[in-house]
């Protein structure tokens, strides 16, 4: 690492007029005089960083401004290790916010090629304020700049972990929720219709045979019967009630404020419901129709979720055995 002052490179004629260039290039001094604020940039030192070089450390006090005259900077995050949240052109400033705030910095700065920065610290940094209202004005930019970009960042974050939530609680190939969503939300539901002692029910809904279509027709096929299953199971309930995917072809429907007279009408309703819908693959071939086998549970006041899903799963064993394509409680 090399320091000089802005008075020894104004000595050299070629090195002043490529370090006015530069300086004309910052936009922390668009509009500004630079011949008015001359006698206070003298006294900046310029620093030159190798590359790999650290600028700045994360969790370090700082009173520095960094203005980059020429390379490149990028800012880690964590660790020198991790990936570069962004890299800093020339031009750019970085620092302004530990020298104003007086905080701890909260990344690492670093010279991704070899690299030349214009050091200010923090008392010429509020003196070119106050000396200057373009610097100022361009100061408040900066910063507000920064702001959005970072308020863009957690956005984009929200969004994401948004995203993640709803992909780990929806299966994919059907568009019903999973069962991770089931395990969490059936033993909340049911103990609010305890506390409310208003009725649930559920459903234990298996396609017939599918083992023995997916021999005959291939998994491709087999896919596409789940998703139109699902598709008119969603068509036969309220938008109360909600339905996911148990596994494989088992699928689980819950009924809230429903007692065992009005989950029969819904499975009756599902069962004639898949069995008149259509199957297509996606290149619009047909496939045979499907059936569908139900076992119905009402829930007892402050019963478990197991007790409750073995009800359930019980009367789909009763339906099966009565021939299928039917429902059992």
């Amino acid at each position: 690492m090399r320091i000089k002052t802005a008075t020894e490179i104004r000595s050299a004629r070629g090195e002043a007029r490529q370090y006015q260039a530069e300086l004309e290039r910052i936009p922390l001094f668009s509009g500004a005089d630079l011949h008015s604020i001359e006698g206070l940039l003298d006294s900046c030192p310029v620093r030159e960083l190798q590359a790999g070089e650290v600028l700045i450390k994360a969790g370090k006090p700082n009173r520095t401004l960094y203005l980059l005259l020429s390379g490149r900077l990028r800012v880690h995050l964590g660790s020198l290790d991790s990936q570069p949240v962004c890299l800093l052109e020339v031009g750019e400033s970085v620092g302004e916010l530990s020298v104003i705030d007086q905080k701890p910095t909260s990344a690492f700065v670093v010279a991704d090629v070899p690299s030349r920065a214009l050091e200010v610290d923090h008392d010429l940094f509020w003196a070119l304020v106050n000396a200057s209202h373009a610097i100022a004005s361009n100061m408040l930019i900066t910063l507000a700049q920064r702001l959005r970009a970072n308020n863009s960042a957690v956005t984009e974050s929200l969004e994401l972990q948004r995203l993640y939530k709803r992909h780990a609680t929806i299966d994919q190939l059907t568009g019903l929720h999973n069962r991770r969503w089931l395990d969490d939300v059936l033993p909340r539901q049911m103990k609010r219709s305890s506390m409310n002692t208003s009725p649930l029910s559920i459903m234990m809904v298996d396609v017939d045979h599918f083992k023995k279509f997916n021999d005959d027709f291939g998994h491709l096929a087999g896919d596409q019967v789940l998703y139109a299953v699902a598709q008119a199971m969603l068509k036969c309930v309220r938008p109360t009630d909600t339905l996911a995917r148990f596994g494989g072809e088992e699928f689980v429907v819950m009924l809230t404020d429903t007692d065992m007279k009005g989950a029969k009408v819904v499975a009756e309703r599902i069962r004639e419901g898949v069995a008149n819908t259509i199957v297509k693959m996606a290149d619009e071939r047909p496939l045979p129709s499907v059936t569908v086998s139900l076992g119905l549970a009402q829930m007892t006041s402050f019963a478990s979720v197991e007790t409750l899903l073995t009800a359930a799963d019980e009367a789909l064993y009763r339906a099966k055995a009565k021939g299928r394509n039917c429902f059992s409680e």
